[in-house]
């Protein structure tokens, strides 16, 4: 049994549908992603930062969305989520979530928290500007990494492409985001993980209502 530190608009729902995925039973232990809220303490024992996914099993704990991707896709290797460690595909999968973690994710914290990135808050409107410049750059290289690929990884499904569904889920008309139409082999992708049971079930919400 995991138990999974969650939160609606986060990155927990992308582990949340991976658990589903894999068909691991688990627990929802609701949390906050707002700051000025407060957290279990369990939580903050394993994340200090307040921030969540935070996931607990018989063995130990761990936060990172990137991070309990891999974890979860190597615990359970029946599930298929991701490529062996002696795959050829191995290093693209990881490069692939590193880059999502480190480049796409920090653009949007541009976006959604400018404060964390300035010292004043007269410098917040550059911040989140650049934030959209970022992601604008960053979508576009994942949309030419996919080119004609069934998938992100090729013609194979991974946590990969649950990961990309979940980051388009983020994107705001009115916080000035690019729209996922700029990128057509993102789009066509988080169009066909849309329609997967673990999908349907974890981002319900987010369907009947895109700008929640």
């Amino acid at each position: 049994m995991y138990k999974l530190f969650y939160a609606p608009k986060s990155a927990s729902m992308g582990v949340r549908a991976i658990l589903e995925e894999i068909g691991a039973p688990y627990e929802l232990i609701h949390t906050s992603v707002e700051m000025d809220k407060p957290r279990p303490r369990e939580q903050l024992a394993i994340n200090p930062n307040g921030w969540v996914p935070v996931l607990l099993w018989e063995g130990g704990a761990m936060y990172e969305c990137a991070a309990i991707a891999v974890f979860l896709c190597d615990r359970h290797p029946e599930s298929r989520l991701a490529p062996n460690v002696d795959d050829s595909d191995r290093a693209l999968f990881l490069q692939t979530l590193v880059y999502f973690s480190n480049s796409v994710q920090n653009a949007f914290q541009l976006t959604y928290y400018p404060d964390r990135f300035v010292d004043t808050p007269a410098d917040e409107p550059s911040a989140q500007q650049r934030g959209i410049r970022r992601l604008r750059e960053t979508w576009h290289v994942i949309d030419d990494q996919i080119g004609e690929n069934q998938w992100v990884l090729g013609d194979r499904f991974s946590v990969v492409d649950i990961y990309l569904f979940m980051l388009t889920t983020w994107l705001r008309s009115a916080k000035g985001h690019p729209s996922i139409a700029e990128f057509s082999n993102v789009k066509r992708i988080a169009d066909v993980v849309l329609q997967r049971p673990s999908v349907q079930l974890v981002y319900e919400t987010w369907i009947a209502n895109p700008e929640y």
